[in-house]
């Protein structure tokens, strides 16, 4: 860590729908503290900071009395936002990465590239609209707001798979995967920001 900034961030997120703190460490061991209200999405959210190696703290009132969406959409919003503040000018990253990751029966593969430019490509069908009370359609949603807060590139592919709970697990851990990777600093980077542009902000 000596003579690389900190990579941390702070955002605090408060609308008539949801109110939200969310805190990471770019340079952290996974560890996290994640409460939503929505028990599925509470363990999707822990494999993203495990298997990034991310800290994150997240913490979530929303209206789930309507139902998830506002929550989820809105957590990965300020999630987007912090990993964003933490990349800096993005200056020595790694930048690019992919990964294809099994489990079971199922094989997804996510790509990213920390490009400044905010981009989804999403090629996964769930068997089943719910895995217990969360929609499989909110694993888009969170994506989709994730990708563009934090001002990413993102292709999310599930090539197969039987069971909608590995699917979604499947894709938060591959994409946990991929940004693990594409945060990491590249020493022969230099601190250079990894462009012939010479700026990854969009």
């Amino acid at each position: 860590m000596s003579g690389r900034p900190v990579r941390t961030a702070k955002i605090a997120r408060k609308t008539n729908e949801t109110d939200i703190a969310v805190e990471v460490n770019l340079d952290g061991t996974g560890a996290h503290d994640i409460k939503t209200g929505i028990g599925f999405f509470d363990h999707m959210l822990e494999q993203l900071a495990r298997h990034s190696l991310i800290d994150m703290k997240i913490d979530a009132k929303g209206d789930l009395h309507i139902d998830a969406h506002h929550t989820c959409e809105d957590t990965a919003i300020a999630l987007g936002q912090a990993i964003n503040e933490a990349l800096g000018d993005r200056s020595g990253i790694t930048r690019y990465a992919s990964i294809d990751l099994a489990m079971d029966e199922t094989l997804t593969r996510a790509a990213v590239d920390l490009s400044g430019r905010p981009f989804l490509v999403w090629d996964v069908d769930f068997p089943t609209a719910k895995v217990g009370d969360f929609d499989t359609e909110l694993s888009r949603e969170f994506f989709q707001a994730l990708a563009q807060h934090a001002a990413m590139t993102c292709h999310v592919t599930n090539h197969y798979g039987a069971n909608s709970h590995h699917i979604a697990e499947t894709c938060f851990k591959a994409m946990a995967r991929a940004m693990r990777a594409g945060v990491a600093p590249d020493p022969r980077e230099g601190g250079r920001v990894p462009s012939t542009k010479g700026s990854l902000k969009g």
